[in-house]
């Protein structure tokens, strides 16, 4: 897969390049409470300009359901990246069509931003007729959302074949960089933590680590449903019970194959996901539990999964080990964040949750690799194939 990097300035200089860029960030009140995504961008935007190319940059945000949506507008978006760019960011109000070649041509060598992909119904569609109107507006085309790579989409995977050069941007290149060399040929041992609240929702991950790792550490609510498996007292805790056969299965091949497959050792109970609620520490295998839930790893299991991550020279984490919103359940997670700062080799860190521990955690910047995309990074571990990647890795 060729990135931006592989392009010289005769390819870029004078050239409308399109990029696609992963904008869908929170925004109350026309303000953008989590910037991380846009400034993810900015090395790939940055290089466009520096070689002479116009950036027009597209983005979904939210779910307009293929209509135009005030609300959903990335209006906003183009007045906050222009403050961090330092320099003007122009406002399309479409995405394909007149206007949007009008304003483009009116900021040659600039920034365009264009209005949300989603307000047509051909993008989720990966409509090729819509596509091929995207198309018309770039000479070159660049994917850096990786956050949206896991959808065949008009803006990921259709206009790939409409336009002569596509290459990723460094934030997609980094992405299937770190993730692609965690799981074909990984600095060793190689460790995986996954946490979250279903093991339904983590089941293809596991599914494809359990021959790739040589430790899964599991946390959250998920772990319940292999508790209960076990025959454990789980009380009211969240458990699939749907799942539990399958629990078994992977227990077994775990065990089967001399993986060490970590369950937690003693947990966080309380009546009621609430920061009011009376907590207590205790074993999983305390019966005193009673009609209460899980809802926090303990400090014993923090020690047992920051030991094996003290040894590991590849960590992978997906997935908060609690009900981290709340203090009185973060401590788990927390601790994972921490632990992963320690390690001696690459950290990769998936899932908003997790992305936000180890920020909270003051440690974010000694992560190797924060990935911005959570269905996509998932889907990924799972060893699926990225519409949005395997289109750019076709490009001959």
């Amino acid at each position: 897969m060729r990135s931006l990097r592989d392009l010289g300035r005769a390819a870029i200089d004078g050239r409308r390049v399109f990029v696609r860029v992963d904008f869908n960030v929170p925004i109350e009140h026309s303000r953008i409470t989590d910037d991380t995504r846009i400034r993810a961008a900015l090395p790939t935007i940055r290089y466009v300009l520096d070689h002479g190319g116009t950036a027009i940059l597209a983005s979904h945000l939210g779910r307009p359901k293929g209509k135009p949506a005030p609300e959903f507008s990335l209006k906003p978006i183009a007045a906050h990246l222009e403050g961090i760019l330092g320099r003007p960011v122009a406002f399309a109000p479409d995405c394909v069509g007149p206007e949007a070649a009008t304003v483009i041509g009116q900021h040659a060598g600039g920034v365009v931003l264009l209005e949300n992909l989603r307000f047509h119904a051909g993008e989720e569609k990966n409509d090729p007729g819509f596509a091929a109107q995207l198309a018309a507006l770039a000479d070159v085309y660049v994917n850096d959302a990786f956050g949206a790579a896991h959808r065949a989409h008009a803006s990921t995977e259709g206009i790939v074949h409409h336009v002569k050069t596509s290459v990723a941007g460094f934030l997609m290149a980094a992405e299937v960089e770190y993730l692609g060399k965690a799981l074909t040929s990984p600095d060793r041992p190689f460790v995986a933590i996954l946490g979250g609240a279903k093991v339904s929702d983590k089941l293809g991950v596991i599914e494809n680590l359990l021959s790739k790792v040589d430790g899964l550490l599991v946390g959250g609510a998920m772990a319940y449903t292999f508790f209960k498996a076990k025959g454990l007292p789980v009380g009211r805790s969240l458990v699939e019970d749907a799942q539990i056969p399958t629990a078994r299965d992977i227990l077994a091949r775990a065990e089967q194959r001399g993986l060490a497959f970590e369950l937690p050792v003693d947990h966080v109970v309380a009546s009621a996901i609430d920061a009011k609620a009376a907590t207590q520490t205790i074993d999983v295998t305390d019966p005193a539990i009673g009609d209460r839930m899980g809802l926090d790893i303990g400090p014993k299991t923090v020690a047992r999964y920051r030991k094996a991550l003290a040894a590991a020279r590849t960590a992978v984490w997906n997935g908060p080990m609690g009900v981290f919103e709340i203090d009185a359940f973060a401590q788990g997670t927390i601790g994972v964040a921490q632990a992963m700062a320690d390690v001696h080799g690459t950290t990769i860190v998936g899932g908003g949750d997790s992305v936000a521990a180890v920020t909270r955690a003051g440690v974010a910047s000694r992560m190797s690799h924060i990935s911005t995309g959570g269905g996509a990074s998932l889907e990924f571990l799972a060893g699926e194939t990225l519409p949005g990647v395997q289109a750019l890795v076709d490009r001959p």
